[in-house]
C-alpha cells in the first residue's frame, strides 16, 4: 500500500542522500522551501511502543562506528532503505522500513531513574521537580497520553478510546504514568491480560458474575437508567457507567482478543514462541516458563495492537518485556543482552507491525511511536553494559504521516548530548497530540479548577512536512 510517506518520490531521497547524509531535515526543509506543502489529515490511532529500562542508542538507532571502541560497542552500522541512515546491525527488518519510518536522535531529559524517567516520557511532565523511584503507591497527576486522547479526541465516542497491553509496568510499584490522572478514571486504559498457561488474552470485565445471565444484566441496566439524575453532576459516575456497558458490549473488542483465528504464518511472522534466552535472565524471581511465557509474548502483543487498531481503538500502549526479569535496562553485558535477546525479537514484531498495517492501508492513518524512558551511558561500564543516560537518546516513529527516511536532530560524535536540534517529551506528546488533530495549547483543568496546557512542548511539524 502507498501512503504519506510515498509523496518524497524516489528521485527526492537520492538528492536527500547525496553527500552520504541521508534525508536529513537540513535537506528536507529546502526542498520544501521550494515546493507545495502536502497536508495531512488526523491519524486515526496510535500505537505507542514503551521500551521499559531504556535500550543503548548506540545499538539500536545512533551508532558511532569512528567513535573510541569503549563508546561505539561490539556492534556494527548497516545501511537501510532509507539513503544515507544507518541503524545497528541487529535491526535488519526494521533496516528495510527505514523509508516508512523517521528518527528523533536528541531526546532528552534530565530524570535517571526509572520511575521518574518514564513519568516523564509518557506524560510529556517532569515528577515534581525531583529524580527518584517509588516505593509506595502514588496517585498520578498528569494524564498519559493516550488518557488525553481519550478525553478530548474529537468524534463519537468509540467503545474502547484506549487499551494497555501486557505488560503494564512496575519498578517496585506500580508508575503512575499509565492512566488518567486528574482527568479521572473514566478516561484510564482497558487493562488488557495475558494467560501465562494458555497465552490467550482477557479483560476481566467480559466475564460476568456468577447467576447473571443476559436477561438479569438488562433488567440491571434499566433500573440503573431510571434512577440516573438527567442532568448529572461533574463529578457523577454516568461516564464510568456509560463506559463500563459500551465494554461489556464490545463484540469487535471480544473478537480482537481472540488470536486463535489468525493464520499461523501471521502469527509466526510477529514471533510466536520462546525466542532465545539471553545469558544471565531469570532475575526479579521468575522461573523458566514465567521467563519463556513473557519471551513468547512480545510479538503477539504487536499483532494483538494491530487487531485493536482495526478494532477502532484510537490509542494502544504495548510495553516490550516484563520487567521482572529480562528488559531493556541492561546494566551488565549488554551487546549479547541486545543481541541475543532484546533486539531479534523487537525487530521482528515491529518490523511485522509496520508491514502489516501497510498491506492493510491502515499505516498512512496509525502513527507507531517507539520510546523508551531514557538510553544508556555512552561509555561502556566495567561490567559490559551500560547504565541510564536520559540526556541523549533515539525515538523512532512509523507511519501516520511521517516523512520516511527523516532523521531529526544530530547527536554529537559520542551519542552523550544533543549537537543540533534538542527534542524533549513535551515535544513529543505536541506531535501526538498535534496527529490527532487536537491544539497542544489547549487547556485541560485539574479538579482544583487549574488550567494546565495540554502539551508542554511543540509539534515536531517538519518531521511529517509540514
Amino acid at each position: 500500500m502507498r501512503d504519506a510517506a510515498d509523496l518524497v518520490t524516489r528521485r527526492r531521497l537520492l538528492e536527500f542522500g547525496a553527500g552520504g547524509l541521508g534525508l536529513t531535515l537540513g535537506g528536507l526543509w529546502r526542498a520544501q522551501a521550494a515546493s507545495p506543502v502536502v497536508e495531512r489529515s488526523p491519524i486515526r490511532a496510535c500505537i505507542l511502543v514503551f521500551l521499559y529500562g531504556g535500550p543503548s542508542q548506540l545499538e539500536t538507532f545512533d551508532p558511532k562506528p569512528h567513535a573510541p571502541a569503549e563508546v561505539r560497542g561490539p556492534f556494527q552500522p548497516i545501511a537501510t532503505s532509507a539513503p544515507g541512515v544507518r541503524i545497528a546491525e541487529h535491526l535488519p527488518k526494521l533496516a528495510r522500513l527505514m523509508h516508512r519510518s523517521a528518527l528523533v536522535r536528541t531526546m532528552s531529559h534530565t530524570a535517571r531513574l526509572h520511575d521518574s524517567a518514564a513519568i516523564h516520557a509518557l506524560t510529556g511532565r517532569p515528577l515534581d521537580g525531583t529524580d527518584r523511584e517509588l516505593f509506595a503507591p502514588q496517585p498520578q497527576t498528569f494524564p498519559c497520553y493516550g488518557s488525553a486522547v481519550a478525553r478530548l479526541r474529537p468524534g463519537r465516542p468509540t467503545d474502547v478510546p484506549f487499551a494497555s497491553l501486557p505488560f503494564a509496568f512496575r519498578n517496585v510499584v506500580e508508575v503512575p504514568c499509565q492512566g488518567a490522572g486528574f482527568l479521572g478514571s473514566a478516561y484510564d486504559p482497558v487493562r488488557i491480560e495475558v494467560d501465562p498457561a494458555t497465552r490467550q488474552y482477557r479483560a476481566d470485565f467480559f466475564t460476568p458474575a456468577v447467576g447473571i445471565g443476559t436477561e438479569r444484566f438488562r433488567g440491571r441496566r434499566r433500573l440503573l437508567d431510571a434512577m440516573r439524575p438527567p442532568t448529572p453532576g461533574p463529578d457523577g459516575l454516568g461516564p464510568v457507567y456509560d463506559r463500563a456497558y459500551r465494554l461489556l458490549d464490545s463484540e469487535a473488542l471480544r473478537r480482537a482478543l481472540d488470536l486463535s483465528g489468525e493464520p499461523a504464518r501471521v502469527r509466526d511472522r510477529y514471533g510466536f514462541g520462546p525466542g532465545p534466552a539471553a545469558v544471565g535472565e531469570g532475575g526479579g524471581g521468575l522461573n523458566g516458563a514465567e521467563m519463556g511465557y513473557a519471551r513468547e509474548m512480545r510479538g503477539q502483543n504487536f499483532l494483538l495492537a494491530r487487531r485493536l487498531v482495526e478494532a477502532g481503538v484510537p490509542f494502544v500502549n504495548v510495553t516490550d518485556c516484563r520487567q521482572q526479569g529480562q528488559n531493556w535496562d541492561a546494566h551488565f553485558n549488554g551487546g549479547n543482552q541486545h543481541k541475543t535477546h532484546l533486539l531479534p525479537l523487537f525487530d521482528q514484531g515491529l518490523s511485522a507491525l509496520i508491514e502489516d498495517l501497510d498491506d492493510r492501508g491502515l499505516l498512512g492513518s496509525t502513527l507507531v511511536v517507539v520510546t523508551g524512558e531514557f538510553g544508556r551511558t555512552p561509555r561502556i561500564n566495567t561490567s559490559a553494559g551500560r547504565d541510564h543516560w536520559p540526556d541523549c537518546y533515539s525515538v523512532m516513529l512509523a507511519g501516520g504521516g511521517v516523512v520516511g527516511g527523516a532523521v531529526y536532530g544530530r547527536s554529537d560524535r559520542l551519542a552523550a548530548y544533543p549537537a543540533a536540534d534538542p527534542v524533549t517529551p513535551g515535544d513529543l506528546a505536541a506531535t501526538i497530540f498535534w496527529r490527532f488533530g487536537l491544539d497542544p495549547a489547549a487547556e485541560i483543568v485539574d479538579p482544583a479548577g487549574r488550567p494546565h496546557r495540554l502539551a508542554t512542548g511543540e509539534p515536531l511539524h517538519r518531521l511529517f512536512g509540514g
